[in-house]
């Protein structure tokens, strides 16, 4: 048996997990500590290195003072992350600015000054769409892609850019601030859209830098995802409460490991997320796009095989949001509030187990309300920074129940819808891995099966399935596991729901009315957008 350590770097927090690895992938012991995301008026969103670190050292040691495994017995350590992120760093590894997350779209001039000009077919210059296709295979379309971001850096923050030494992504920069060494896994570099998947590790697209005016000198050296990318150093062990010298592997973006996490590594398996995030996704053997519906087929952690994806960009965020603003009061209508989850031992492990309790009391179809879950703009199947939530259907008898429960099936309708484009370039799989916080909860498993009409399966440890898939890769750079397409072996089945005709009629007829939302409110979005940059410059 061997124990290796995994980092899953999200949105707002970080999981640091240790693992076994003998017939199963088993997890020893987890430890969560949050950190900030800053969202600027400006459309930027933003994040903060030294919370990162602070996060990742407060956690690591925390985990070993309750478990009985010792720091010297880690065999390797590896990291699964938030992706698309812009980290640029000097040469030293300090960032020259904060990290720009993938929620930033302040890249508005960029994108249009880059791609949207000219004779254009969905959105995009002819010329530079063909030639992109033809080199990544997909197109840099969006406002919040890494590209526009880095463009964005280079014209509102010369100073700052100047210093740039290598462009790195949220997990390479604390692969670098552990070892060193300046890498790119091969998914990371994908990301970036400037990556020739015909070339391999020697990826890097010359034409396209050219094209997009980028620099190629800032662009580090490829890897794969259990390549070793270097060893522990000295001075991070010590605050990290490690030994030197344990060797520190590529890992993968949560895009990439979530799904070997979730035990989908052969060609038409599909998992669906929902996390902060959420996003379907069925592995192929083949690239390919569908530009209308912003899916691509995207590199992932095993070679020769893509993670077809398609992806929204506020899921659990929703439910957050809802425990904050709907199931409290905020406003201090009660003289005396207590929250559910205080004094009753053993009742409800949190708001969120009591919200979706309550809401399984809901008939199907949420009393006639739907909500769109656009709640910081959509990126599928179109591609939105103005799109917005709406709880459509409100009548006198709607309470709180109908509206928290229409939440969870606005979530649950643009998972399907995302699931029914896939299905019009590629074949999804009737059996779907669902994982990450939303799988915690039964009734949103129930649900997503009833709304697809598809069995649903959730892992053990559903929350943690990124860092499982970190393990697994650390495995297979270790030899502790043949390879990837056998990770599958590895991992548990916990729990299975099987849809019911009766739930799936009520969200059939529903369902058309969420889909024509966005097309019916889209200019009211984008009026309410300039309408609201005025007030904020006022």
């Amino acid at each position: 048996m061997a124990y290796v350590l995994a980092y899953d770097i999200g949105t707002t927090g970080v999981k640091t997990c240790l693992f076994s690895i003998e017939e199963q992938i088993r997890l020893v012991a987890g430890v969560s500590r949050g950190y900030g995301l800053y969202i600027l008026e400006n459309g930027g969103a933003e994040q903060d290195t030294k919370e990162w670190w602070e996060a990742m050292c407060a956690t690591t040691k925390e985990l070993f003072s309750k478990t009985k495994v010792r720091p010297e017995e880690v065999a390797g350590i590896s990291f699964c992350s938030q992706m698309q992120g812009l980290v640029l760093v000097d040469r030293t590894g300090v960032p020259v600015h904060r990290p720009m997350s993938y929620m930033d779209q302040r890249a508005v001039g960029e994108i249009k000054k880059g791609i949207a000009h000219g004779f254009k077919i969905a959105g995009a210059n002819v010329r530079k769409l063909v030639k992109s296709l033809r080199v990544t295979g997909a197109v840099s379309t969006s406002v919040k892609d890494p590209m526009w971001k880095y463009k964005w850096l280079e014209a509102h923050e010369p100073e700052n850019f100047a210093r740039a030494y290598k462009w790195l992504d949220v997990k390479e920069y604390l692969i670098c601030r552990l070892t060193g060494t300046f890498v790119m896994t091969e998914d990371s570099a994908y990301a970036t859209l400037l990556y020739d998947t015909r070339k391999g590790k020697e990826g890097w697209s010359r034409e396209l830098c050219s094209m997009f005016g980028i620099q190629m000198s800032h662009l580090p050296r490829i890897i794969k995802s259990s390549e070793e990318a270097g060893c522990l150093l000295g001075k991070p062990a010590g605050e990290l409460g490690l030994p030197a010298g344990i060797p520190v592997f590529g890992g993968g973006g949560d895009a990439s490991l979530i799904g070997v996490g979730a035990g989908c590594v052969q060609v038409g398996d599909t998992h669906i997320y929902c996390g902060t995030s959420g996003w379907v996704i069925t592995v192929t053997e083949k690239q390919m796009v569908d530009v209308s519906a912003m899916i691509a087929a995207i590199v992932g952690a095993q070679s020769g095989k893509y993670n077809y994806f398609a992806e929204m960009e506020t899921a659990g965020k929703c439910l957050e949001w809802v425990k904050d603003h709907l199931a409290l009061d905020e406003i201090g209508v009660y003289l005396e509030k207590k929250q559910v989850t205080e004094g009753i031992e053993g009742a409800y492990r949190s708001l969120y187990d009591y919200m979706t309790e309550t809401v399984a009391k809901v008939p199907a179809g949420a009393g006639g309300v739907i909500f769109t879950p656009w709640l910081h703009g959509n990126r599928c199947p179109f591609e939105d920074p103005e799109a917005a939530g709406v709880f459509f259907g409100i009548r006198l008898e709607t309470g709180k129940s109908e509206l928290i429960r229409a939440v969870l099936e606005g979530i649950c309708y643009h998972l399907r819808w995302m699931l029914e484009c896939q299905d019009k370039k590629t074949k999804t799989a009737q059996v779907i891995r669902f994982v990450g916080g939303g799988a915690l909860s039964p009734v949103t498993a129930q649900m997503l099966s009833d709304m697809t009409g598809r069995m649903v399966e959730v892992v053990e440890n559903p929350q943690n399935v990124g860092a499982v898939g970190a393990a697994a890769v650390t495995g297979v750079g270790l030899g502790l596991i043949p390879n990837l397409e056998e990770v599958g072996a590895f991992i548990s089945v916990k729990e299975r729901f099987a849809p019911r005709p009766e739930e799936k009629a009520v969200y059939d007829q529903y369902y058309p009315v969420f889909k024509g939302l966005y097309r019916a409110n889209k200019k009211n979005y984008h009026l309410l957008g300039r309408a609201r940059r005025r007030e904020e410059s006022i």
